[in-house]
C-alpha cells in the first residue's frame, strides 16, 4: 500500500527544506527530532528520581519503586507490541496528531498518579507507559530511507541517552524546592508540553524523501501484516539471534538507567543531580560520534560490517571497564559511563541505523521500524522480566552486584549473536546483488 502524500499547501520552513543545502536539512532534521524525543522524557522519566522509601506494595516486601518502575515498562512494552502495527502502517499525514495525542495520555497518567491513592498509584504508572512507546517509532517514520539517516538517527538517539539523566536531575531539583514526589512527575511533564508541541510542529515539516534517497535506499512504504510476517521469514536465523540480545541488553540498558542512584550508592557515591548528567552526558557524545560517523560509508554492505563493528565494540568496551574497574584501576563513576557507553553501542543501532543498513544492502521492501518495534517489545519484555528476577530471586545482591554479573553475561551473548549474523546478513546481501547484475545482463524484452 503507498504511502500517503499530503496535498496541502506547503509551509515556508517545507518549501525551504526542500532546496536547503544538505548540511542545513540534516541540521535541522536532527535538532527537530532531537527536541521531540528529548521532551517526551519528560513524560516518562522524571518519576524514577524519586526514591519512594518506607513504602510498600499492599503490605508485601517487594519495593515500591521496583513495581512502580515495572509497572511503567509493563506499560510501554504492551506499546511496542502494538507500536510494530500501528506504526508500521499509521500515514505521514496523520503522525503529528497522533504523536501529540499520545503525549496528552501520557501526562493524563502523571495527573492520575498524583491523584489517586497509593496503592493505586501503580495503576497510573501503567497507563502513562501505553502511549510512550509509540513516540520512537512515529518520530523514526520522518527520519528512515534518507541518504544521511545515520547522522539523524545519531542526533535523535543522542537526545534518550542525554534526556533520562537531565529530567531526572530536573525533577530532584522540583522535589528540593517542595514539590511532592507524586505531584513531580506530572508538573515536569506540563513544563516541557509546550516545547513538544512545538517540536512536533517543526519535525512534521520536513518533505518525504527525495528520489535521490530513495534510489539509495530504496522506497520505504507502510506495511500490512503479511508483509511484516514475510520479512521476518526472510532473515529468521538473524532476527532469532538478535532478538536474543536485545532481550538482555535492553533489559541492562533500563536496569542501568531506572536504578542509577542505587547503583551509585552500592559504589560509595552521595547521589546528586550533577551525578546522573556526569554518568550520562559523556556517553551521548561517545554514541553519537560513532553513529554519524557510520554514515561515511556509502557502500551498504560496508556500513552493515561497520555497524555490527560498533555494536561488537559497545560489548567489548563492557567486558574491559568491568576488569579495569574489578582491578581498582578505574574508580565506579568511570566504570558506570563506560558500560553505559558500551551499553549504549550496542543498544542504539537496533533502534536507529541497523535495520536502516539491512533493507538498504539487500533491497527487502518495507519499512525499518517494523524491525526495530518487534526487537523494542521484546526487549522491553526482558527488562520486565529481569527486574521481577533481580527482586524476587537475587534480592540478597545489591545493585551494583547484580548489574556486574550482568555485564559478563551480555558480553558473552553479545559476541556470540553479533558475529553471527553479521555473516548471515552479509551472505544476504551478496544474494541481492548478484540478482542484481544478474538483472541488469538479462536483455530487455
Amino acid at each position: 500500500m503507498p504511502e500517503e502524500i499530503s496535498k496541502d499547501p506547503k509551509s515556508r520552513i517545507q518549501s525551504w527544506l526542500e532546496t536547503a543545502p544538505p548540511r542545513w536539512f540534516v541540521a535541522y532534521a536532527v535538532l527537530a527530532a532531537f527536541a521531540t524525543y528529548f521532551c517526551m522524557y519528560a513524560f516518562r522519566k522524571p518519576f524514577a528520581a524519586a526514591k519512594y522509601e518506607g513504602l510498600a506494595f499492599f503490605d508485601t516486601e517487594v519495593d515500591f519503586k521496583t513495581i512502580l518502575v515495572i509497572s511503567q515498562i509493563i506499560g510501554y512494552a504492551l506499546s511496542k507490541y502494538v507500536g510494530i502495527k500501528v506504526c508500521s502502517e499509521i500515514s505521514r499525514n496523520n503522525l503529528a496528531r497522533f504523536l501529540v495525542g499520545l503525549i496528552l495520555f501520557a501526562e493524563f497518567a502523571l495527573l492520575l498518579f498524583g491523584l489517586v491513592p497509593e496503592q493505586f498509584k501503580v495503576a497510573a504508572i501503567f497507563l502513562n507507559g501505553i502511549p510512550l512507546g509509540m513516540v520512537w517509532g512515529s518520530v523514526s517514520r520522518y527520519l528512515e530511507g534518507r541518504r544521511a539517516t545515520e547522522v539523524m538517527f545519531a542526533g535523535l538517539s543522542c537526545s534518550y541517552i542525554v534526556s533520562s539523566s537531565s529530567v531526572k536531575a530536573f525533577g530532584t531539583w522540583l522535589m528540593d524546592r517542595g514539590i511532592d514526589q507524586f505531584w513531580m512527575p506530572v508538573i515536569a511533564g506540563a513544563c516541557f508540553l509546550p516545547f513538544f508541541i512545538m517540536a512536533v510542529y517543526l519535525l512534521n515539516q520536513l518533505p518525504q524523501p527525495s528520489a535521490a534517497d530513495i534510489a539509495d535506499r530504496s522506497k520505504r512504504s507502510v506495511m500490512n501484516s503479511s508483509e511484516r510476517w514475510k520479512f521476518f521469514r526472510t532473515f529468521l536465523p538473524a532476527m532469532l539471534m538478535l532478538l536474543l540480545v536485545y532481550f538482555f541488553l535492553t533489559a541492562y540498558r533500563d536496569f542501568r538507567d531506572s536504578y542509577t542512584p542505587r547503583i551509585f550508592e552500592a559504589l560509595g557515591y552521595d547521589t546528586k543531580p550533577d551525578l546522573f548528567i556526569k554518568a550520562d552526558w559523556p556517553v551521548a557524545f561517545a554514541v553519537m560520534a560513532a553513529l554519524a560517523g557510520l554514515n561515511l560509508f556509502r557502500d551498504h554492505r560496508r556500513g552493515l560490517i561497520a555497524v555490527f563493528a560498533v555494536m561488537l565494540l559497545g560489548i567489548v568496551l563492557m567486558g574491559g571497564a568491568t576488569l579495569l574497574h574489578d582491578f581498582k584501576i578505574i574508580s565506579g563513576l568511570w566504570w558506570m559511563i563506560l558500560v553505559g557507553m558500551g551499553a549504549y553501542l550496542a543498544y542504539v543501532p537496533y533502534g536507529a541505523v541497523l535495520f536502516e543498513r539491512v533493507i538498504a544492502s539487500t533491497k527487502v521492501a518495507g519499512t525499518a521500524v517494523f524491525a526495530i518495534y518487534l526487537h523494542d517489545a521484546i526487549g522491553y519484555t526482558g527488562s520486565v522480566s529481569v527486574q521481577l528476577y533481580k527482586n524476587l530471586g537475587q534480592g540478597e545482591l545489591d545493585y551494583y552486584q547484580f548489574l556486574r554479573g550482568f555485564t559478563w553475561l551480555l558480553c558473552g551473548l553479545g559476541l556470540v549473536c553479533f558475529v553471527a549474523s553479521c555473516i548471515y546478513f552479509m551472505s544476504k546481501h551478496k544474494l541481492a546483488a548478484e540478482g542484481e547484475e544478474e538483472a541488469i545482463r538479462k536483455p530487455a524484452d
